[in-house]
């Protein structure tokens, strides 16, 4: 399975592409960040952040895309930029029929470092190891989106694999 990871973010957003199967070691793909300045119109910010996504999903052909499920924060400005940057993420997969999982922040902590309340460090450096990397991937927006692609093969794909195995049995998941 191969994912892209969207760590959403107006002035950074993090884009991870990993490919894997639950109980295998992983492999990357690409990792980057996608800028806006933060002197640019929403508008423009919006549509350079959805160009950028568009090149990576047409590029690298994820099968799904794993985006941050954007939380609620003291700063409103900075929850209404990051849940603007999710929604590009996921218009520009429903665009190409790609199917969108959302994970909070604490699942994707839990899953790549078994502490759902790690901090940025210990993501980063499960990461590197997990992806047999030599550095870890900066700025840490790289790092958190590699960690959602990581995530979801992990946790999503344990889920699609338990679908098809009920579906192949006769039974329905939910």
């Amino acid at each position: 399975m191969r994912v892209l990871g969207v760590d959403p973010g107006l002035t950074r957003c993090g884009l991870g592409v990993v490919d894997g199967v639950p109980g295998r070691p992983l492999t990357l793909v690409a990792v980057g960040v996608a800028r806006t300045p933060a002197a640019d119109d929403i508008g423009a910010r919006l549509a350079a952040l959805h160009g950028v996504i568009g090149e990576w999903l047409d590029e690298h052909r994820p099968d799904v895309v794993a985006v941050e499920r954007v939380f609620s924060q003291h700063n409103v400005r900075t929850v209404m930029g990051t849940a603007q940057a999710s929604a590009v993420a996921i218009t520009a997969a429903a665009l190409r029929g790609l199917p969108v999982v959302l994970h909070t922040p604490s699942e994707v902590k839990a899953a790549v470092s078994g502490n759902g309340r790690a901090d940025k460090a210990q993501v980063a450096a499960m990461v590197t190891r997990l992806l047999r990397l030599p550095a870890a991937p900066t700025p840490a927006d790289a790092a958190d989106a590699l960690a959602l692609a990581i995530c979801h093969v992990w946790r999503g794909g344990a889920q699609a694999k338990l679908a098809a195995a009920l579906a192949a049995a006769g039974r329905r998941v939910g």
